[in-house]
């Protein structure tokens, strides 16, 4: 081959690599563009949610799943006198929350629990806080009031050493969200972290 030949060849070669290098980067480009648009439309649902504190009670679509069980067999209670019935609280809407001081998970969602306390009591709404210990040392009440200090817990809570409500309920998970309505059905659960503008939302449609 000449040299001529041999520079020719090579000035091709190297425009192929330039026009391969630029197809390459103008798809990385796009599959960038792609990516981006995709997060986007997620929306905040990839950033953690802040608290809500202004919810607008949407109409009412929630379905009814069961009567409240009666909640015999809560033991010292906190933060309030003792509730003898759930017929005590027709009127009210009931938040039931299950939690053990030690989970990770509870913690997580006291500081919404008790934002929900603080906003809606004065409309009617009860949070019934009842403490199922998953460990022996959970049982002990002052380790409990300890905890309810410590997070700053104001709502009422009581005792459920004998997994008596908790059978009940049917339920199976810390935390547990049950939102009763004012006729003592339950209308709305939720199991474990999360939700919280939905939770909120059901809480303001059962109160309007």
């Amino acid at each position: 081959m000449s040299n001529s030949t041999n520079k020719q060849f090579l000035t091709d070669s190297c425009q192929k690599s330039k026009e391969r290098a630029g197809s390459i980067h103008k798809l990385l480009l796009a599959c960038a563009l792609v990516v981006g648009i995709f997060i986007m439309s997620l929306g905040t649902d990839l950033l953690p949610r802040a608290m809500a504190h202004s919810v607008k009670p949407q109409p009412s679509s929630l379905p009814v799943l069961f009567n409240a069980p009666e909640i015999s067999g809560l033991d010292h209670w906190i933060n309030s006198k003792k509730i003898d019935s759930m017929k005590e609280l027709r009127g009210k809407v009931v938040l039931v929350d299950f939690w053990t001081y030690s989970c990770y998970n509870c913690i997580n969602t006291f500081p919404y629990v008790q934002a929900w306390h603080k906003k809606y009591a004065k409309d009617g709404l009860v949070v019934l806080g009842i403490h199922a210990p998953e460990f022996q040392f959970e049982r002990k009440l002052d380790n409990v009031k300890q905890a309810v200090q410590k997070h700053g817990l104001t709502f009422p809570i009581a005792l459920d050493n004998g997994f008596k409500v908790w059978r009940a309920y049917g339920n199976r998970y810390w935390p547990a969200f049950y939102l009763i309505d004012k006729n003592g059905v339950v209308r709305y659960r939720h199991f474990g972290e999360g939700r919280y503008q939905e939770t909120e939302a059901a809480i303001a449609n059962l109160l309007k």
